[in-house]
């Protein structure tokens, strides 16, 4: 049986918005250390927050194809 996620609210931007805040800070401190690692590790983070964001849609979409439970 799938289930339908539920929708992000208020909540769930905040956080997001925070670990958005976080990673900026992080790797702004280490562009002050290296400006190369900053831009690696940079790259390497957002291939990772595109891969997740794909996984959300992927998720989400399987479950209206699959004939979820919902309106």
């Amino acid at each position: 049986m799938v289930k339908k996620e539920p929708e992000r609210g208020a909540a769930g931007r905040g956080l997001l918005v925070l670990e958005v805040v976080f990673v900026l800070v992080a790797v702004g401190g280490l562009a002050l250390w290296s400006v190369p690692g900053a831009l690696l590790v940079g790259g390497a983070l957002g291939v990772l927050a595109c891969e997740r964001a794909a996984t959300d849609r992927r998720t989400v979409g399987a479950g209206k194809e699959a004939g979820g439970e919902g309106p």
